[in-house]
């Protein structure tokens, strides 16, 4: 076997592909390099979305998720791992077999269940299997407010919602958890309870083994930008494989996904 010889950190993302390049592992890859790591992919599906609509998807069979892994972990060690879109319950069981069989870092995972413009990205018998196979097997899992909702069984219309669900997501055994609380800003019942300068912030909460950080941001409203949760934990899975901790990943991924909205909102004010 040869091994390949690459100088810095290797980060292996698991997710599904965007042909219009937003979101998935177009956008995981983008991430990845541009933090000084170097990005190795499989797809766990083929979805056919622009960033006006969803028309569909081909989900990978999972023997092909595994081949595709498998292939890779040949000749290149991984020092950080992200995971995205898992379509069905199949993908769900063998990407947790490969995680535990390769003696793998535990992973980044972006729970995707949707996509931004409405598609079902993850089954519901694969949403079952995600949460008694998988999320144990997590180093950090980062739903936004739906997704957190979702997991925890809980409405979140604030902060103090947002410690109640990320402590029940623990319980089912991911070790940290983030909300993205982004979606908070965009409720109107939730902004109309805001001060003007809190509806200028956003709020990340962190759970990390029952610890507890808030991670206050600019909230950057307009712009086009899609994919910022695979962006977001694409950048943790980085800042991680270079040797950062767990709270200096979060605050790096969220400065680059603030930058990258700015940059976007300058361009489509």
């Amino acid at each position: 076997m040869t091994v390949v010889e690459i100088t810095r950190p290797v980060v292996l993302t698991i997710a599904g592909f965007d042909p219009s390049g937003g979101a998935g592992v177009i956008a995981d890859v983008r991430t990845i390099e541009s933090l000084h790591c170097t990005a190795v992919a499989a797809i766990t599906s083929v979805t056919f979305q622009n960033a006006d609509r969803f028309f569909g998807a081909f989900h990978q069979p999972a023997e092909s998720v595994v081949g595709q892994v498998e292939a890779i972990l040949g000749t290149t060690k991984i020092a950080a791992v992200k995971i995205g879109m898992l379509p069905t319950a199949e993908i769900v069981y063998d990407v947790a077999r490969l995680i535990q069989g390769n003696n793998l870092p535990a992973p980044v995972i972006d729970p995707v269940l949707e996509s931004t413009t409405g598609g079902k990205l993850m089954s519901d018998d694969a949403f079952e299997a995600f949460v008694t196979s998988l999320l144990p097997l997590a180093r950090l899992v980062t739903p936004n407010v739906p997704e957190a909702e979702q997991l925890a069984g809980i409405n979140i219309p604030g902060e103090d919602e947002m410690r109640q669900a990320a402590a029940r997501i623990r319980e089912l055994g991911a070790p940290a958890v983030l909300i993205k609380g982004g979606h908070l800003n965009q409720k109107s019942a939730i902004r109309t309870q805001k001060s003007e300068e809190e509806r200028r912030e956003a709020v990340d909460l962190l759970d990390d083994d029952g610890h507890i950080t808030v991670l206050k941001g600019a909230w950057i409203a307009g712009g086009n930008l899609r994919g910022t949760g695979c962006m977001l934990s694409s950048a943790i899975a980085a800042g991680l494989a270079t040797g950062k901790s767990l709270v200096e990943a979060i605050q790096q991924a969220k400065a680059f996904v603030a930058e990258a909205l700015q940059n976007e909102t300058q361009l489509h004010p």
